[in-house]
């Protein structure tokens, strides 16, 4: 079940603040005319608490809704340009500044751009899909209007193939299923924006493959790790509503959940292109 931490802080913050103002309006005033007559009063330890903790819980909530909010990478269907383990900062303000909970855009800033690396909620693939409000990340690769197209490991742009050129054999690190040592490593540039991508040979997946007319309000998303990202190619588009940031700097890299792993201390501040 995914965890609401937006609503969480809402409430708290809501809470903490309505019960510091009560007090303070209400009963503070009658607290220090008592303990001016003499009498020994204390402020409650409820309304202690929610003085202390309001601000901070305010302060959290304002940076996470309205600049940078972090997350970690849980899956290799960004490989190369981000691994499993990778704790990222999404810029919450590229494209419109949106309240809290409700997601509404109240201050329009900027647009996303061909070549982003965004964190959308999952728009899943009907009303029972469990995933559906999940976040995920990956790259715009079609704008509203576009026309895209994948067949022969490439991608076409309004029917013009995406620039691509080998780039040697990718190593890495990982174990297990995430490890992508021996695929091949590309440099794509997308529409001006170059980046790595990763296919492994041979590759079929009839699923993958065909064109896609990118409606308005929503975007085409595609993983850079081509054959091990399930995207915009198998479940759909994403609308504009849906986007959370721009992904835009690793902070910290370390493997296993709570970091009990080995940390990568090479990745701290690497920017995300």
């Amino acid at each position: 079940m995914k965890i609401d931490l937006a609503l969480i802080l809402t409430s708290l913050a809501a809470l903490t603040g309505l019960v510091w103002l009560i007090d303070r309006l209400a009963f503070a005033p009658k607290r220090k005319l008592m303990q001016a007559e003499g009498e020994e009063i204390a402020e409650p330890v409820w309304v202690d608490y929610a003085r202390q903790l309001f601000p901070v819980i305010f302060i959290v909530l304002v940076l996470r809704s309205f600049l940078a909010e972090p997350f970690r990478i849980p899956s290799s269907s960004m490989m190369p340009t981000l691994l499993v383990g990778d704790f990222i900062l999404v810029n919450k303000f590229a494209y419109g500044l949106r309240l809290p909970v409700a997601n509404t855009k109240v201050v329009p800033v900027g647009e996303p751009a061909r070549g982003d690396v965004v964190v959308f909620r999952y728009p899943g693939m009907g009303p029972d899909d469990p995933r559906a409000g999940a976040d995920y990340i990956k790259r715009i690769v079609g704008l509203p209007g576009d026309r895209i197209a994948f067949r022969d490991q490439t991608v076409f742009v309004n029917d013009q193939p995406v620039a691509k050129k080998p780039d040697g054999v990718y190593v890495d690190g990982s174990r297990g299923r995430d490890s992508m040592t021996g695929a091949t490593q590309f440099e794509v540039d997308l529409g001006g924006r170059v980046h790595k991508t990763l296919e492994t040979s041979p590759f079929s997946s009839p699923r993958a493959e065909g064109v896609w007319e990118v409606p308005a309000g929503h975007f085409f998303v595609m993983g850079d790790n081509r054959d091990r990202s399930e995207d915009s190619r198998y479940w759909g588009f994403v609308p504009e509503q849906n986007l959370v940031g721009k992904a835009f700097v690793i902070w910290l890299n370390c493997e296993g959940w709570f970091c009990s792993g080995a940390f990568d201390y090479t990745r701290i501040g690497d920017t995300i292109r």
